[in-house]
C-alpha cells in the first residue's frame, strides 16, 4: 500500500481527492455551487451596470477605453455602447478637450481617487455635456492583467442650466439694481440740488432779514425817540392818547419784526447759550424797571418782589424768556395787577414767576399757545396783537437752555407762567446788588451828561429830544472825529455798533476812552445788530447792548445801571 508521505506514489486525481468516487461527488457539488454563485453574482454586477442611470466606463491607466455601459452612450448622443467604444476608443476622446482627460489621469495616481470633479464629455453630435465625474483606481490584482480605471459619470446638463438661468437671472438684476441704484443717484443729487438751493434760499432769507432789520430798526428806532420824546413834553390827554396809540403801532411792529428774527435763528441753530452764574436780580430788577411804565399806563400794578439768588443759565436768553411772559401779561391783562417773583421750587431749581389776573387760558389750550401763529381769543384782526409767535419763541429757548416750562390758569382767573433754572449753589458775589431806585424819578438825571455816536441824524435828534426830557445834556456826534472835538468828557457813552467807514462801535469806546484817559468810562452799544456773534463778543468786551429800536424804559434802565456802576 502507498504511504500518504510518499508523493510519488500518488497520481494528480489521487492529489485532488478524485481518485475515489465519493471524494468526487463530494467536491463537484461544492464547486458547482460555489460557480453558480459567482453566475449570479456576475449577472448582477452586470444588470447593474447596463442598467444604472449614471455613466460608467472602463479603461486602462495607458488610456484605452476597455468598456461603457448604456447610459454613457445615451448621455453622449452614441447610437450604442460599441459606437461609444469606437469613437473615443481613447479615455482622452472622452473628453471636450483631451488634456484634461490626462490631468484626471496625473490626479487619480497622486491621490488614488478623484471625487465629484466637474468637466465637459464631448457627445457624438457635437454636443459639450457638462458631467460630474468620480475615478476610482483599481489595482491588477483585482483587474487581473494591469490596473484599471473605473469612471462613474452623472449629466449636470439641468444642474448647469438652472446655473446659468440662475446667472442670467442674478446678471439681470444686477442690472436692474444698477439702473435703480443710477436712478437713486440721480434722484438723490437732485434732492442734494433742491436741499442746496433750499439752504441758499434760507441763506438768503436769513442774510434779507438780517440786513431788512437794520435798515427798518433804524428809521423805527426814530421815530420812536421822537414819539417818547414828545410824549414827555405833551400834558394834553387827548394828544398823549395819539402819541400812545402812535407809540403802540411802533411797538407792534418792532416786536413782529423782532420776533421773525428770533424764530428763524433759533430754527437754524443760530442761538448758542453762554452759561454763566449770576443772581436772578441782576436780570428781573431790570425787566421790573422795563415794564412798570407798560403796566402803569394800562392802569395795571406790578410787583416785584426781589431775589438776590445764584443761578446758572444765559442771562440775554433768561430775560428773554421773562419779558416775553411780561409782555403778555400786561398785553392780556385789563385790570388789577402783574407779580414777578421767585419761588425755589428744589434744592437744585429756583422757578422765576410771572402771575397776573389777566382773561385766563383754558386747560385744553395749553398746548396751542406754544404753536407759531397762534392767538388766543383773536379770531378778528382787530383783536390780533403781533403775529403770535412769542411763546413759540420762548418754548424753543427753553428747550435750548434746558429750562423746563410750566403754565397754570383759568379763564377769569388770570394765569402763571414759570421757568425753572438751576441753582449756582455754593456761588458767592462780593458786591452786593444796589437798590434799586424808584421807577420814575424826574431828577434822578440831572447833570448826567451823555455823548451819543451815531451816523443817523435822525436817531442822534430823538434819542438828545428824549434824554434832555430827563434832565440830560446831552452831546451828539456823527463820528468819532466828531466826537473827540466835544469840549467836556462826557460821563457815559452811547454809541452805535456799526459806523460809517467801518469802524465798531466798540472801536469808537476804545479810542474815546483813550482820547479822555478814562479807560473805565462807562459805555453801551445801541445797535439793530442782534447777531450771536457780536452778543457774543460784546459780552465778553464788557459792553452792555441795547437793541434798536430802543424803549424808554429799557433806556433809562441802562443809563441808570451805567450810573450805578
Amino acid at each position: 500500500m502507498k504511504k500518504a508521505n510518499d508523493p510519488s506514489g500518488f497520481s494528480v486525481s489521487d492529489l485532488l481527492g478524485l481518485g475515489q468516487q465519493s471524494a468526487r461527488k463530494s467536491y463537484y457539488r461544492e464547486l458547482s455551487a460555489r460557480l453558480e454563485e459567482l453566475e449570479v453574482e456576475r449577472n448582477r454586477y452586470k444588470w447593474l451596470f447596463e442598467n444604472a442611470l449614471h455613466g460608467i466606463f472602463q479603461a486602462s491607466l495607458s488610456g484605452k477605453l476597455r468598456a461603457a455601459n448604456p447610459a454613457l452612450a445615451t448621455m453622449l448622443d452614441d447610437p450604442s455602447v460599441a459606437y461609444t467604444l469606437e469613437r473615443c476608443a481613447r479615455f482622452d476622446a472622452l473628453f471636450v478637450n483631451a488634456t484634461t482627460g490626462q490631468q484626471l489621469r496625473d490626479l487619480l495616481l497622486i491621490q488614488g481617487h478623484v471625487t465629484g470633479q466637474t468637466t465637459l464629455l464631448q457627445g457624438a453630435s457635437g454636443r459639450q455635456v457638462p458631467v460630474a465625474i468620480t475615478l476610482i483606481k483599481k489595482p491588477a490584482e483585482l483587474a487581473g492583467d494591469e490596473d484599471l480605471i473605473e469612471g462613474f459619470v452623472a449629466d449636470i446638463t439641468e444642474r448647469e442650466r438652472a446655473r446659468q438661468h440662475l446667472e442670467t437671472l442674478n446678471a439681470h438684476l444686477e442690472a436692474r439694481v444698477a439702473d435703480r441704484t443710477q436712478a437713486l443717484e440721480r434722484l438723490n443729487e437732485e434732492l442734494r440740488s433742491a436741499r442746496d438751493a433750499a439752504e441758499f434760499a434760507n441763506h438768503s432769507k436769513d442774510r434779507y432779514l438780517a440786513a431788512a432789520s437794520h435798515d427798518l430798526l433804524q428809521p423805527m428806532n426814530a421815530a420812536r425817540l421822537l414819539v417818547a420824546s414828545l410824549q414827555e413834553r405833551l400834558n394834553d390827554s387827548d394828544n398823549l392818547a395819539l402819541i400812545e396809540r402812535v407809540q403802540n403801532s411802533l411797538e407792534g411792529a418792532e416786536a413782529i419784526l423782532s420776533d421773525l428774527l428770533d424764530i428763524s435763528k433759533l430754527d437754524h441753530g443760530q442761538v448758542q447759550p453762554q452759561l454763566r452764574h449770576f443772581r436772578l436780580d441782576d436780570i428781573l430788577s431790570h425787566l421790573a424797571e422795563e415794564f412798570a411804565p407798560v403796566a402803569q399806563r394800562k392802569g395795571l400794578t406790578l410787583r416785584y418782589v426781589p431775589c438776590h439768588q445764584a443761578v446758572t443759565s444765559d442771562p440775554h436768553l433768561l430775560s428773554r424768556i421773562v419779558r416775553n411772559f411780561l409782555a403778555n401779561a400786561c398785553r392780556y391783562t385789563q385790570r388789577g395787577g402783574i407779580c414777578l417773583g421767585v419761588r425755589r421750587h428744589s434744592d437744585d431749581s429756583l422757578a422765576v414767576h410771572v402771575v397776573d389776573s389777566g382773561i385766563g387760558i383754558p386747560e385744553s389750550d395749553y398746548q396751542l399757545i406754544f404753536r407759531e401763529f397762534h392767538q388766543l381769543n383773536a379770531t378778528r384782526a382787530r383783536d390780533r396783537q403781533g403775529v403770535g409767535l412769542g411763546l413759540a419763541i420762548v418754548e424753543r429757548i427753553s428747550q435750548r437752555l434746558e429750562h423746563p416750562l410750566s403754565v397754570r390758569s383759568a379763564p377769569g382767573q388770570g394765569s402763571c407762567f414759570a421757568v425753572r433754572v438751576p441753582r449756582a449753589n455754593g456761588i458767592s458775589f462780593s458786591q452786593t446788588p444796589a437798590p434799586s431806585a424808584p421807577f420814575s424819578a424826574d431828577a434822578e438825571f440831572e447833570g448826567v451828561r451823555v455823548l451819543i455816536l451815531d451816523n443817523e441824524p435822525a436817531i442822534l435828534e430823538g434819542m438828545a429830544l428824549l434824554l434832555s426830557e430827563w434832565q440830560i445834556s446831552c452831546d451828539t456826534a456823527l463820528d468819532v472825529a466828531a466826537a473827540k472835538a466835544c469840549l467836556e468828557a462826557p460821563d457815559m457813552l452811547l454809541v452805535d455798533l456799526h459806523l460809517d467807514e467801518n469802524v465798531t462801535g466798540l472801536e469808537a469806546i476804545r479810542q474815546l476812552r483813550h482820547h479822555w484817559h478814562d479807560p473805565q468810562l462807562p459805555a453801551a452799544i445801541i445797535s439793530a445788530d442782534r447777531s450771536d456773534h457780536w452778543q457774543r463778543r460784546l459780552r465778553h468786551a464788557g459792553v452792555p447792548q441795547l437793541n434798536k429800536p430802543v424803549r424808554p424804559g429799557k433806556l433809562r434802565a441802562l443809563l441808570r445801571s451805567l450810573l450805578n456802576g
